[in-house]
């Protein structure tokens, strides 16, 4: 069970929790944006007050390296760390998970083709993003010779996370909109996929509820809103740690590196063509659950979202979309196309309700991208 802490404001919550773990030395992994936060000055005083040693770690980038972690994890042992805190977005934590995981591996070799064994390493998450969900799923990406690697296992998933709403304030418009999204994104792909289960969709619901109750309080900077906002995303984070993500990630996955958009701002382009899609094709449904129960999952996301049908799911999630004003992509080549439809995840696609031939992913991607044949 994730303890969840709400920051106030010379956050005393965390105090308590640092100081009755009995912690000597911890390892803060955290990205640059640590300097902007208001969290900063708690670490920089935490030894002088409590006794308790702070270690910076920060040498890893976006899309994190295996090298990063494999430095991460002898910097924790030669300051004999004992916890590891993640402050940032999903590449730090991302990183303090893998250093968790590997931290009593076999060190001469490499820890990829090692078989995880859990250990008790407490690992507390303090989100500066409110869309990846990171801190709620058992799942991490870090980058080995060049090529992705899916980390996946319960035991790194943080056992404490710190909602902090000030965080969310320094935060560029663009990154608050896509994350926003990236985590809206999940919830619904969460709920529609073939794995979910009871518990996945009511995250999901309320996942979608907050998200979409608080979108202007949250881009307006409001600390409510914020707040919420930071719920949402780890809501969301927990459906998708039961159903994995579905034809909508599979798909942006290449709109991200080809043109150089955000994950979240991708993912929803993607989730904009799939929804009337998917809503006109019901007879394609792979469900084992059947077509009769697709149908009560669109309507329980249109329900969610605020809408009186299924049909005005479509236009309700493609005005959101629209009404961040993305900037559009600009196709900078033909073989666009070819080079995005045959990037696609099929093992996500197992996650999808609705078969999805090659050619039906060449349309949806020239939907999204507004270019005929």
């Amino acid at each position: 069970m994730q303890n969840i802490l709400i920051a106030t404001e010379h956050y005393k919550e965390l105090d308590d929790f640092l100081i009755n773990s009995d912690a000597r030395s911890l390892l803060l992994v955290c990205d640059d944006s640590l300097q902007f936060l208001r969290i900063k000055d708690y670490f920089d005083t935490l030894e002088d007050r409590t006794g308790i040693k702070v270690v910076r770690f920060s040498d890893f980038k976006p899309n994190p390296l295996y090298e990063s972690v494999v430095e991460g994890i002898k910097v924790f042992h030669k300051n004999k760390c004992d916890l590891i805190v993640a402050v940032g977005g999903g590449s730090a934590i991302d990183v303090a998970k893998c250093i968790k995981l590997y931290s009593n591996m076999d060190d001469s070799k490499n820890y990829l083709k090692q078989k995880i064994v859990p250990n008790e390493i407490t690992l507390l998450a303090v989100p500066t993003t409110a869309g990846t969900g990171s801190e709620a799923t058992r799942y991490a990406v870090i980058y080995f010779n060049g090529e992705k690697q899916s980390v996946a296992d319960y035991s790194c998933i943080p056992s404490i996370v710190l909602f902090d709403a000030s965080a969310l304030k320094t935060l560029p418009i663009y990154q608050k909109k896509s994350t926003m999204m990236d985590a809206l994104c999940h919830a619904i792909e969460a709920y529609w996929s073939v794995n979910s289960t009871e518990e996945s969709i009511g995250y999901s619901r309320e996942a979608i509820q907050l998200i979409i109750a608080n979108k202007e309080s949250y881009l307006a900077n409001d600390e409510t809103g914020n707040a919420n906002m930071l719920k949402a995303a780890n809501l969301a984070g927990k459906a998708i740690n039961i159903t994995q993500t579905t034809a909508g990630h599979a798909m942006c996955y290449k709109l991200t590196s080809l043109y150089n958009i955000a994950h979240g701002h991708a993912a929803a382009l993607c989730d904009t063509v799939l929804i009337p899609y998917m809503i006109k094709h019901l007879e394609q449904c792979i469900d084992p659950r059947g077509a009769e129960h697709l149908n009560k999952v669109y309507a329980g996301i249109a329900e969610a979202m605020g809408c009186k049908s299924v049909n005005q799911l479509v236009t309700a999630f493609s005005k959101i979309v629209n009404d961040l004003e993305f900037k559009p992509i600009t196709v900078s080549s033909s073989n666009d196309i070819d080079v995005l439809k045959t990037s696609v995840n099929p093992v996500r696609l197992k996650n999808h309700p609705i078969k999805l031939t090659v050619e039906v992913i060449e349309e949806l991607y020239r939907q999204i991208l507004n270019v005929g044949e």
